[in-house]
């Protein structure tokens, strides 16, 4: 199972939220390119950044930080964040995403998901975020009434065969996940599965590694290796990676 140290870019910064709350916020380094070396040098074999500033606005902003650590880190880089036009998927590629990920446009543009899965085949995943079971969008900031089964089967049925679930009740707060959810959604998985939410210690990697043979294929880890509760070695160790 793949680690993917997160890389949340607010204001030109790296940061993590609580709950996706863009008021409860903390800066862990005023360049992204740090945060992310800081990683790879740890053993990081690849990265999961997100651009909140374009998720809040619609439109990608941090293309430029983005660019700057492909260039720089031999890593690949899956990247996600106001990606809602077709112009705005071939910039983030232009700027050395290795992977792509679709979440509001996924639900208010079917077109747009459909047509970038056939260009870019196996480069475009689609994130489905949680609060209280509904899917989220804008950057977490609203939430609908589409429930993370009917997403899932919806997503599917469009052609989406890889998808990032986030519970956002959970992000931030290093309470771990609920097992049993992840279970439930892996299962229902026809592709492959990255989950975010809640990481905390290494018993929750650990517990994820050994939900057995799932469609989970990596976790998202941001908070937990910034405030240093495991390093990246110990938890590809705990996934068996």
């Amino acid at each position: 199972m793949i680690l993917y140290p997160a890389i949340d870019i607010l204001d030109g910064s790296a940061v993590r939220l609580v709950k996706g709350d863009f008021d409860a916020k903390k800066v862990y380094d005023e360049d992204p390119l740090a945060a992310a070396r800081g990683w790879t040098e740890a053993g990081a074999s690849y990265l999961h950044v997100v651009d909140l500033d374009g998720a809040k606005t619609g439109a990608p902003v941090n293309l430029e930080h983005l660019k700057r650590i492909v260039d720089e880190l031999d890593v690949p880089v899956q990247y996600g964040g106001g990606l809602r036009s077709d112009e705005a998927i071939a910039a983030a590629f232009d700027a050395g995403a290795a992977r792509v990920i679709l979440g509001t446009a996924a639900f208010i543009d079917p077109q747009l998901l459909e047509q970038a899965l056939e260009q870019w085949p196996g480069k475009v995943l689609v994130s489905v975020d949680v609060r209280g079971g509904h899917v989220t969008t804008a950057g977490w900031t609203e939430t609908t009434e589409i429930t993370t089964e009917a997403v899932i089967d919806s997503l599917a049925a469009r052609g989406a065969r890889e998808l990032v679930f986030t519970n956002v009740d959970r992000d931030g707060m290093l309470e771990g996940p609920d097992l049993e959810e992840v279970r439930n959604v892996a299962e229902a998985m026809k592709g492959s599965l990255i989950y975010s939410g809640g990481i905390g210690q290494l018993a929750d990697l650990e517990g994820l590694a050994e939900l057995g043979e799932t469609s989970l294929e990596g976790v998202i880890v941001g908070k937990a290796l910034y405030e240093r509760r495991f390093t990246v070695a110990e938890a590809q160790a705990a996934l068996g990676s």
